[in-house]
């Protein structure tokens, strides 16, 4: 008899185990098709009130909610009642915290939150609209919970029992790490998402987990929304994840990111073709690559980065975009305020045929790449029809090194910096160029200090001067501060004269007559050297014209039909115009708009 319960037991345990491991599976269920949503960080950076996350909630339930868009985000910092735009305030932040080191909504902003509830009221309020709620947060524990002491909830652990100051985020300090293993470690992730749970939180976007990656952390998030048995999405942040670590994060979140911060710049969204093909191999349904929010629309209200504006770009850039993310099937999120859009953007994101592509597609891959002019298929699973999608992403080069009359080795983390002293003479123009190290412009931050002009017998700064034109590849050049708004630092050292931009960049000017020397140190600024990935820059003095010739503003993109295994007639429908554009057999050559794209159906002739 004690044999048989004990086998009873036994069986009961395994069952039990089983059970857990596939609850645990679970969670890719929960996101069978790339989640779209709204996020308000592009509008409002780490601002956003209740007044203003409410009204993104009745337009996307009015307008969006019929094409699946579901998820409203309340993006960073949700907890500091005195934050800034376009930046972060880490001099004197109101922190709302509770008796167990957990944040909570800052009242001011939040006031539903008011007498502990948190965000039970805004939750109830999107989820009455039919959609779902999402916040962001940090990884790891509150630094004020440490300073504090504060007890961690249902372990009889503190902050300072579970916590190292090393791997702190190094672009807002307000958490420490939390030592997996440590008593009270598993237990405090437990406890924040359970509170999140109970607030009725369906989507968890945590910051400064993938870049570097950090795998334990990742796996006690997993494990405490597993524990709640509600159905949140995990989705980590920034880019780029580790290629490496793809199989580890496919198993524990179902949005990771590919790239860091994107902004409304056409060089960051070229980036992207290499970005998704790299990424390509390692999508499964419910763990989605993530080409992070989308800059489109109403956006810069209160943000990080420019300033109140629509998007900087084109209407052909936003339809490359929306195509791109579409037959790569990443996540949408949209960045903008939905209560700003106008009717381009409204038509943009509600493309129902574009986003079934999104949806439902399958075999998505890379065709070609070549000379800037980029190829996409992918198949309709309930047709048998294929998907074809087209790029001219061909572009000017904006810096051809053969015209350049110095320049700098690719400057990095271990050399930062070098000076120029050149001969400009009988000049009367001067380029200053600021070019990626060869990989990507991710935080390239870029300074010229004191860019000073000479003659026989004076010198003028720059900065001074009105430059002809300025471009960067992030934002855009700063006069006598870095390109992040803070102040110039190069090597550790503090500059009150420069001009701060970000790779590619090129500023021109008009040089005064008699000038025939310029001078300058160049190097990378801290706000990029702080970070974990990029800031590599080549610079570049030019007299001339650095650019190369400029493409066509057209392209014809031949595709042979039989390479996507279209053989005989086949009947093409545009699916952004809804065109049916005739019977094609051997090839199909439309003409892209550059910076453009094209989306198309492609269905053999019955």
């Amino acid at each position: 008899m004690v044999k048989g319960l004990f086998g009873i037991a036994l069986s009961l345990f395994i069952v039990s185990g089983v059970a857990a491991q596939s609850k645990a599976g679970d969670f890719h269920q929960w996101a069978a098709t790339p989640p779209l949503g709204w996020n308000s960080w592009d509008c409002y950076g780490p601002t956003v009130t209740e007044a203003e996350v409410k009204a993104n909630a009745d337009y996307m339930a009015t307008r969006l909610k019929k094409y699946g868009w579901e998820y409203i985000i309340v993006d960073i910092r949700w907890y500091v009642g005195n934050d800034k735009s376009h930046g972060y305030n880490e001099t004197n932040p109101d922190y709302s915290i509770d008796a167990y080191g957990r944040f909570t909504p800052a009242v001011n902003r939040f006031p539903s939150a008011k007498d502990g509830k948190g965000f039970k009221s805004l939750a109830d309020y999107i989820h009455s609209k039919g959609l779902k709620f999402g916040i962001h947060i940090m990884r790891g524990v509150p630094v004020i919970a440490v300073k504090r002491n504060l007890p961690v909830l249902h372990s009889k652990a503190t902050a300072k029992d579970i916590y190292t100051d090393s791997i702190q985020c190094r672009w807002l300090r307000d958490m420490y790490t939390v030592v997996a293993g440590r008593d009270g470690a598993q237990e405090y992730y437990n406890s924040i998402v359970q509170l999140y749970a109970d607030w009725g939180v369906d989507f968890i976007k945590c910051d400064d987990l993938s870049s570097p990656y950090h795998a334990a952390e990742i796996e006690m998030l997993r494990k405490a929304i597993d524990k709640t048995g509600r159905k949140i999405l995990l989705s980590t942040s920034p880019g780029e994840t580790p290629v490496e670590d793809a199989k580890h994060v496919q198993q524990h979140a179902n949005m990771w990111r590919t790239v860091g911060d994107f902004w409304d710049s056409w060089q960051q969204l070229k980036e992207h073709f290499a970005v998704f093909e790299r990424w390509n191999p390692y999508r499964i349904k419910g763990a989605w690559p993530d080409g992070d929010m989308l800059p489109l629309g109403h956006i810069g209200i209160r943000a990080e980065r420019g300033n109140n504006r629509m998007t900087a770009f084109t209407k052909d850039e936003q339809f490359t975009l929306m195509t791109l993310w579409s037959i790569f099937k990443s996540p949408l999120m949209f960045g903008g305020d939905l209560p700003g859009n106008d009717d381009f953007t409204l038509k943009l994101i509600t493309n129902k045929a574009v986003l079934n592509v999104l949806k439902y597609s399958t075999g998505n891959k890379e065709l070609f790449n070549k000379d800037g002019m980029v190829a996409w298929v992918a198949d309709d699973p309930a047709t048998g029809d294929k998907y074809l999608a087209l790029f001219n992403a061909a572009d000017q080069e904006q810096a051809v090194e053969s015209k350049a009359i110095w320049k700098s080795d690719v400057l990095n983390r271990q050399h930062q910096y070098t000076s120029i002293d050149i001969n400009i003479k009988d000049a009367k123009k001067l380029y200053l160029v600021a070019t990626d190290g060869g990989d990507n412009i991710e935080w390239d931050h870029a300074d010229w200090i004191n860019p000073f002009l000479h003659n026989d017998n004076d010198s003028i700064s720059l900065t001074f001067l009105k430059w002809s034109k300025a471009t960067a590849g992030w934002e855009k050049p700063h006069i006598n501060k870095a390109v992040s708004g803070s102040p110039l630092i190069v090597n550790e050292q503090q500059y009150a004269n420069g001009i701060g931009t970000h790779s590619n960049s090129v500023v021109e000017y008009d040089i005064p007559e008699g000038y025939n020397r310029f001078s300058a140190l160049v190097g990378l600024d801290k706000a990029g050297i702080v970070q974990n990935v990029g800031a590599t820059v080549k610079f570049m003095i030019f007299t001339e014209n650095p650019s190369g010739p400029m493409p066509a503003a057209t392209a014809k993109i031949p595709v042979k039909l039989s390479e996507i295994g279209i053989n005989g007639n086949c009947v093409i429908t545009n699916l952004w115009t809804g065109e049916k554009l005739g019977e094609f057999t051997g090839e199909f050559a439309p003409s892209i708009n550059r910076h453009g794209a094209g989306l198309y159906r492609i269905a053999k002739k019955k």
